[in-house]
């Protein structure tokens, strides 16, 4: 190990010593707090009714061949967090149709250990996404560095602070990620867009939401995350009971505009300490990019973002 990896290593650990959510008990603790209420078999069945959520964002500038063009998001799968998740998942993929799959980190549950189950349960729902231009991913915070290998083996290419680039005939996109911004901090903005030229239509994909002022700072018209949850737990009038991001609560859940940039920070498709969902159900996102001017519209029955107190609605 280099004397810069030893460094990072040591701050992690330290990190990982004081995060609350990296403590096991609490998760056993919470666990049996829900038994005892009552509610984790709601919150159970809740976790694994995950919706498909639809949107289309408009942008001025995006080239004329990428008019229509689909990307499926999928974030925060913890896939061997909870059992059922990867078949609802499977089934749920079976009938979407998009030209780009983008994973937006915390494959696995644990952070630490053996993932074996999580790269077993990745590679059982990996078949069922068809997409034309493949299947790319950034690093979470449950993603220690030794698990990566084993998600590109599946079949993830992880963008670690690099960006590539996406062709439609005479047209192009740049479609950028960065590690982990939240745990690890090993996130590299200007490294991911150093090979992006100037003013290049871009989409950034990266684990939290944490880094949507420099985004949009250089220029980044479409930034992806997940990390938060949608907290995973909203209570009636007050929404999420944590979200773990250092950012304001609007830019932690749904969609948010930074300047001329658009954002979405998804509810993800798993649970992490407690399997369960209250007031909040799990998604997978299907985004369509529009060349145009105009407001971001889902065209599902898709919760505004904004309005936390209906989404409490979906308690029970």
């Amino acid at each position: 190990m280099t004397e810069q990896g030893a460094r990072v290593a040591r701050k992690v650990a330290r990190r990982l010593r004081i995060h609350l959510e990296n403590v096991d008990a609490l998760g056993a603790f919470a666990r049996l707090l829900f038994k005892l209420s009552g509610l984790y078999g709601i919150g159970v069945r809740n976790a694994l009714d995950v919706q498909v959520r639809t949107l289309e964002l408009p942008f001025e500038d995006l080239p004329h061949a990428f008019d229509g063009y689909r990307i499926l998001h999928l974030s925060d799968l913890h896939i061997d967090g909870l059992d059922g998740l990867t078949e609802v998942l499977v089934e749920k993929l079976q009938g979407i149709e998009a030209d780009l799959a983008v994973l937006t980190g915390d494959f696995r549950s644990r952070f630490h250990g053996d993932g074996s189950e999580a790269l077993r349960r990745l590679r059982r729902l990996l078949p069922a996404v068809r997409v034309r231009d493949g299947v790319f991913g950034v690093q979470g915070n449950h993603d220690d560095p030794e698990f990566l290998p084993g998600v590109e083996s599946a079949g993830v290419r992880l963008l670690r602070n690099r960006a590539v680039r996406l062709v439609r005939g005479d047209d192009a996109i740049w479609l950028a990620g960065v590690d982990d911004p939240h745990l690890y901090e090993t996130a590299d903005l200007e490294a991911a867009l150093s090979d992006v030229p100037a003013g290049a239509f871009t989409i950034l994909l990266a684990h939290s939401p944490e880094l949507f002022r420099q985004a949009a700072g250089h220029g980044v018209r479409l930034y992806l995350c997940g990390h938060t949850h949608g907290g995973q737990i909203h209570l009636p009038k007050i929404g999420p009971v944590f979200m773990n991001a250092r950012v304001p609560r609007r830019y932690g859940v749904g969609l948010w505009r930074e300047g001329d940039m658009w954002g979405y920070t998804t509810y993800g498709a798993g649970s992490t300490a407690v399997p369960v969902r209250l007031g909040c159900r799990p998604e997978v996102v299907v985004i369509t990019l529009r060349r145009g001017a105009g407001a971001g519209e889902s065209t599902t029955k898709a919760r505004p973002a904004d309005k936390e107190v209906a989404a409490a609605q979906e308690f029970c």
